[in-house]
């Protein structure tokens, strides 16, 4: 199967971050103490834009429903986007009068660390007429913090047809509301990480929370829980640059392979490739190569 022959657009909604990554901490910062990082990168950010830039550079068409970035990071992150193959067409400016939404990323080594900003919704107002348009076949939810916001989402995209994908992402708060089970179940596939998992108690649960349900395991690989089955992909052991954005990179290769209706197997090592690519460049999704021969490896 060749990549002309696939068909199906992808529509990612969620927050769109600046990130301000630090690399090559010595480690990681404590109370009381100041730590110097080797490395600082500027890079667009979050998980509902770096699952769409990995999509697009394996060769599928993709859009973003995000609230792009004003004032004086504007300029810091426009070009990346630009650059990134992604349709920013269902995406709208953040109005001048709120705050940026900033995420400050540490990493050391497999280590990482977070301290995040937000701002205003979620989902922007070009949401509905773009998942309305039929120009999709498969929406993919950023994070489960973006659902809980607006759960109408579910709704909006089942009445047209689509498919749907939800990262976890970790936020406090969030994991400990009584409501998400009702949320995660009415999404096709949920990729949580295994802190994740481990904290809604998805591997030691009898049923997945969703029919599939996906717990990446970094450089353990990945795991596909259903009903009938549970299946499993190692990864290869590669040089950790930087490790964030890992996990939504994993999303696109899975949710890509999955959409050109692989077996599960073959879309957790298309997930584990596009993982590994993630952690040995700086940001979550600047600069990537062309990545359309590991969705044809992925298919041989």
């Amino acid at each position: 199967m060749t990549r002309a022959k696939r068909s199906g657009r992808v529509l990612s909604v969620g927050r769109l971050y600046c990130d301000l990554i630090f690399t090559e901490l010595p480690k990681m910062p404590t109370l009381g103490e100041e730590v110097f990082a080797g490395g600082l990168s500027i890079k667009p950010g979050g998980g509902a834009f770096i699952t769409a830039a990995y999509v697009a550079a394996l060769g599928r068409p993709v859009s973003l429903a995000s609230a792009l970035p004003s004032g004086p990071f504007a300029s810091a992150l426009m070009a990346d986007l630009e650059a990134s193959g992604v349709d920013l067409s269902a995406s709208e400016e953040t109005p001048a009068n709120l705050d940026p939404q900033i995420t400050v990323a540490m990493a050391s080594g497999l280590e990482r660390a977070f301290l995040t900003r937000r701002a205003g919704p979620a989902v922007p107002g070009a949401f509905d007429a773009a998942v309305a348009s039929g120009a999709f076949a498969h929406l993919h939810i950023g994070e489960l913090a973006t659902l809980v916001e607006a759960p109408d989402l579910i709704e909006k995209a089942r009445s047209a047809g689509l498919s749907i994908s939800l990262d976890c992402s970790w936020d406090d708060a969030v994991l400990a509301r009584d409501d998400l089970a009702g949320l995660i179940s009415a999404v096709d596939i949920f990729l949580p990480n295994e802190t994740e998992a481990e904290r809604l108690g998805i591997l030691k649960a009898a049923t997945p929370p969703a029919p599939l349900t996906i717990v990446k395991r970094g450089p353990d690989g990945s795991i596909a829980i259903t009903a009938e089955e549970t299946v499993s992909a190692p990864t290869k052991p590669v040089d950790v640059i930087d490790s964030t954005g890992a996990g939504d990179a994993f999303n696109a290769g899975f949710i890509d392979a999955w959409l050109a209706k692989l077996p599960l197997k073959q879309c957790l090592e298309s997930g584990n490739r596009c993982g590994a690519e993630a952690v040995m460049r700086v940001g979550g999704a600047s600069d990537l190569p062309d990545l359309s021969a590991l969705a044809q490896e992925a298919e041989a």
